[in-house]
């Protein structure tokens, strides 16, 4: 089922959704279920699997050279998504990238996804290499989410890259995209942001999740911004508890977002990382309520692959 027709059908309850990381290459499908398991009481309609693209390692040979490697450190997002929807009958959601597809790649992709009864995807971007200062995308590759929303949604059409196709068959995806409450960090300013946002609606994007956030004044600005742009699909707030007290500046850098100087204090006064998991449980349980009672159709949460602290938040608002 579409993640649309999930909102619909909730007639207005708040619903519970997460995401996951696939395993370090190595590890068995098994690792993923151990972190899911504990979620299901929250029934949630669905679970988003992110994609992560390879990488290249530079390994120094006896002769004293450097040999480039690429390396795909979490494979497996199409399998562990056929994996969710047999074992827990939930649709699961997988992140689909720009970087590291050619077109003709991305449409594979997408009729494997089309023949395994995943009817949701999320399109992205993704983030340039450790290598490059920005992100390039493949060499007849898509280069924006935007081109890659108009792709997955020629598909749905029926327009594939093979002009020549005959009675080719339509795909059926409802497509998310990602929304920056506190801008994309390459955008020159939230506006702008929001404008390329309104054009992968016009593309064919039925709805969004945004970035992380720790102040819910700036999602309820930003949901504002877009109504009166004119984006009218729903919007879903992607949250996360802070649990240690590295992520005070690893996350603002990583993500280009503030964290509320009332929660920075907590942090910074808390003995260790076990207080501070449990400083992040507790606002990120505020955070859940006020979105609750605002009438937010559904919170999503990134999990990380570690359901102990989601479990202790949705215990509080589920």
């Amino acid at each position: 089922m579409k993640v649309t027709q999930h909102i619909e059908n909730a007639d207005g309850k708040p619903l519970f959704s997460f995401e996951i990381l696939p395993p370090l290459k190595g590890q068995n499908i098994q690792s993923i279920f151990d972190s899911i398991d504990p979620l299901m009481e929250f029934n949630p309609p669905f679970i988003d699997v992110t994609y992560h693209r390879e990488e290249y390692e530079f390994k120094e040979l006896p002769s004293g050279l450097l040999q480039k490697k690429i390396v795909k450190k979490r494979p497996g997002t199409v399998g562990i998504c056929a994996g969710i929807q047999n074992k827990y009958e939930v649709d699961a959601i997988p992140h689909i990238l720009c970087g590291g597809f050619t077109k003709e790649d991305t449409e594979n992709l997408l009729i494997d996804l089309d023949f395994l009864g995943i009817d949701n995807v999320v399109a992205l971007r993704g983030d340039a290499l450790k290598n490059e200062t920005y992100f390039k995308p493949e060499k007849e590759g898509n280069e924006y989410a935007t081109d890659l929303v108009l792709q997955i949604n020629n598909l749905n059409k029926g327009i594939y890259l093979d002009e020549d196709l005959k009675n080719s068959a339509e795909t059926n995806f409802c497509i998310g995209v990602a929304g920056y409450p506190e801008k994309h960090m390459e955008a020159p300013s939230l506006d702008s942001d929001i404008h390329f946002l309104k054009q992968k609606i016009k593309n064919g994007a039925d709805y969004i999740i945004t970035q992380m956030f720790f102040d819910n004044k700036k999602y309820f600005d930003y949901v504002a911004k877009c109504r009166a742009a004119g984006i009218t699909v729903p919007i879903i707030p992607g949250l996360k508890p802070l649990a240690t007290k590295k992520q005070l500046n690893l996350i603002p850098h990583r993500f280009s977002l503030e964290i509320p100087d009332d929660l920075i204090m907590e942090v910074v006064k808390a003995k260790d990382n076990d207080a501070v998991k449990q400083i992040g449980i507790e606002w990120c349980i505020a955070q859940s309520k006020e979105l609750v009672a605002a009438g937010i159709p559904v919170l999503h949460y990134y999990s990380m692959g570690k359901a102990e602290n989601i479990k202790a938040i949705a215990k509080e608002v589920f």
